[in-house]
């Protein structure tokens, strides 16, 4: 059996103990159904797993020891922006998810002209929680040790005007002639834009070029909303980052 690696807001250090917090503590208890002397990974996003083993268990509490801390992760050496329009839940938490597997470093959820979801403040609080969440167990199953950035959401324009110029600022487009492998290599940062499940409207698009966006295809074929910066990723990361 795999040894779990759960994720805590805690400080984590060599030799010391923790009660982890309910909603982890809860998963190991009720879901994995652990026992006292399981061995545990710990990790709070400092770039270092923590090996541990559970020494007491209650209805609500996990107390684990901590034994050592791993090596550190290295940083990406291809940082990786996505600003992401603002998809139907499925579809949303699916492009999250996987786009924290393949190494995305920051996100951004946006909202522009052509989005369905049309969500409250009140309900934006808890949605946020939730992508949060997302992008943990991300981490925690693809042992990522450095939690991607996820900011608040953006009307898209806000987005465009705020963001840092990097190497490659990318919006997928697919009419566009130039594609990935016909860019200079990357060798910092990269912002991908990629638009909502209607796209974006050629105001939007406009817009995003006239500040140096450079439109890029992924080949002859239409992505959905969800498939589209996976693809993208994947294939910045095999032409200029940890997948060479």
């Amino acid at each position: 059996m795999r040894t779990p690696r759960i994720h805590t807001h805690q400080t984590l250090s060599p030799d010391s103990t923790l009660s982890l917090e309910e909603g982890p503590a809860r998963h190991l208890i009720q879901v994995l159904r652990l026992k006292a002397d399981a061995p545990v990974i710990l990790f709070n996003g400092d770039g270092h797993d923590y090996q541990g083993v559970i020494i007491s268990l209650g209805k609500r509490q996990v107390d684990i020891a901590i034994s050592e801390r791993g090596a550190q992760e290295s940083a990406a050496c291809l940082a990786i922006h996505l600003g992401l329009g603002i998809s139907k839940g499925e579809r949303m938490d699916f492009a999250i998810q996987k786009s924290v597997e393949l190494g995305v470093t920051e996100i951004t959820p946006l909202v522009s002209e052509r989005c369905v979801v049309r969500i409250s403040d009140e309900r934006m609080q808890k949605r946020i929680q939730h992508w949060q969440n997302i992008l943990i167990a991300a981490c925690e199953q693809s042992g990522r040790r450095r939690l991607p950035m996820l900011h608040a959401p953006l009307k898209l324009q806000d987005w465009i005007n705020k963001r840092e110029a990097q190497q490659h600022n990318l919006l997928l487009d697919h009419r566009s002639s130039d594609t990935l492998a016909s860019l200079s290599p990357a060798e910092s940062g990269t912002c991908l834009l990629v638009g909502p499940e209607g796209g974006l409207s050629e105001e939007e698009i406009a817009s995003a070029k006239r500040e140096g966006f450079q439109g890029v295809q992924l080949g002859p074929g239409v992505l959905r909303t969800e498939t589209a910066p996976l693809a993208a990723i994947a294939a910045m990361q095999a032409l200029w980052g940890d997948f060479r």
